[in-house]
């Protein structure tokens, strides 16, 4: 038997590649701090396992608390592993995004839901649960007592996140992701957060757990996890902050503490466009940084600016990705087609803009209305049941009732992968003979789709 049980739902797609599987590391961080505290703790991550495995597991292991992490696009798999293992336990928890964003929808499965930020919430449940002590006053929860949702005292962020542990590593599954990320790109690559929080405001943007606060660790605090990371056989650490950069001055002592103590380990991370340059780029090369990307969104300035509020112009996202070439880091671009409000020029521009750039990464995405969002407001009276399983050559699932059809706008990103590897594989002289001709014919069927 174990004290706790800590599920992470999210079950891989068969043809899955993306460079974004990582283990939990909100359940490592709460993991680590039970540990801390003398509970038998383990994690359960089915990336890698199906539900009947993680179910199988409970079963033997008869925990006294589950703990279960939900987020928008895992709350199915939630809700319904929470109804098959509902009789393995004492105390059922949830916590994470959606649950803090609508308690109330995952109150009829589950005890408790932990409201924002975990590690500390989570500690006092199981002190107290575990000595059959009362829980519901404890600060940061949303429990059903009777017909009504109880909500107790929020919970405050910790300041000092220099003081939780790092995530209880030993817990996940490091060889199936060593294995998954080795395969497909050549180095094994891991997670860590360095900050917490984003203190910009996009206009689809979810916070929910950190909201408008930016913590952040200190540099020595952060290359002592790094070191510790490259000690565990990775050589490669994908920094999952909303931005990485925001605090230049920070990023430049991370760089010189990395540098100072001859730590050689690759490191990939997301920025701003406009909270980056060529100074400081140089400094993170130097340190060790592959690989940066940025969530541009895209190519049409009244988007950025007057729709998205993302805060900067197609000029400085150029620029940003030009200077981070130069200094011979390699760049990833993020963007979003058919944003409530855009035209066909708009979208053109997108993906034209995105693949005139030196990108050696673009993902293109639909809009993804998540709870909380002003994106959500505009459209949650249109948005469509999405409960439904599709299988798709793209994954990819227009939510809500837009002026563009679903069809119209996955052509728009077929289209765009394609002008991308035309002009990343054959070069600007290979995209003047073919990606100009189909650059052009795919804009015009394009405008002419409904």
């Amino acid at each position: 038997m174990v004290d706790i049980i800590l599920i992470y739902p999210f079950y891989k797609r068969r043809f899955d590649k993306s460079p974004f599987r990582f283990p939990p590391l909100g359940l490592g961080y709460i993991a680590s701090v039970l540990k801390q505290n003398n509970f038998s703790v383990m994690i359960l991550d089915g990336t890698f396992k199906g539900e009947k495995e993680l179910i199988d597991e409970v079963k033997s292991h008869r925990p006294k608390i589950i703990g279960i992490y939900s987020m928008y696009t895992s709350d199915l798999e939630s809700l319904s592993i929470a109804k098959k293992v509902r009789n393995y336990a004492d105390l059922l928890v949830v916590g994470g995004p959606s649950p803090t964003v609508n308690p109330v929808s995952f109150l009829s499965d589950f005890d408790i839901v932990v409201l924002g930020e975990g590690e500390n919430t989570m500690l006092d449940v199981a002190t107290n649960s575990l000595k059959d002590n009362d829980i519901k006053d404890i600060n940061g929860l949303a429990i059903k007592i009777g017909d009504k949702v109880h909500y107790t005292k929020k919970r405050e962020n910790i300041e000092d996140i220099d003081s939780f542990p790092f995530p209880a590593r030993e817990l996940f599954d490091n060889d199936a992701y060593k294995e998954y990320h080795k395969r497909l790109f050549g180095q094994n690559m891991t997670s860590m957060i360095s900050s917490r929080g984003c203190p910009f405001d996009c206009d689809f943007c979810s916070k929910p757990i950190f909201e408008n606060s930016f913590r952040v660790r200190s540099p020595v605090n952060v290359v002592d996890e790094m070191e510790s990371i490259y000690n565990q056989d990775y050589d490669a650490i994908w920094f999952a902050d909303d931005c990485f950069t925001i605090h230049r001055d920070r990023i430049m002592r991370i760089c010189d503490e990395i540098i100072s103590r001859d730590l050689i380990i690759k490191w990939h991370c997301l920025s701003r466009v406009d909270s980056i340059d060529s100074e400081l780029t140089m400094r993170m090369k130097e340190a060790g940084c592959q690989r940066i990307y940025f969530g541009i969104e895209s190519g049409d300035d009244d988007v950025l600016r007057m729709i998205m509020k993302k805060g900067f112009d197609v000029r400085t996202a150029k620029r940003a990705v030009f200077d981070t070439k130069s200094s011979n880091i390699e760049t990833g671009g993020f963007f979003i087609l058919g944003y409530p409000g855009e035209s066909n020029e708009s979208i053109l521009n997108t993906i034209n803009f995105a693949t005139s750039l030196p990108l050696d990464y673009v993902s293109f995405t639909l809009p993804y209305p998540i709870p909380g969002t002003r994106l959500y407001e505009k459209v949650k009276h249109t948005i469509k049941d999405s409960k439904k399983k599709k299988i798709s050559i793209l994954n990819h699932e227009l939510l809500f009732r837009s002026n563009f059809s679903e069809f119209k706008l996955k052509f728009a990103i077929v289209k765009g992968a394609i002008q991308f590897r035309i002009r990343k594989y054959l070069g600007r002289k290979g995209y003047r003979i073919l990606g100009i001709l189909f650059e052009k014919i795919s804009d015009r069927i394009f405008k002419a789709l409904k």
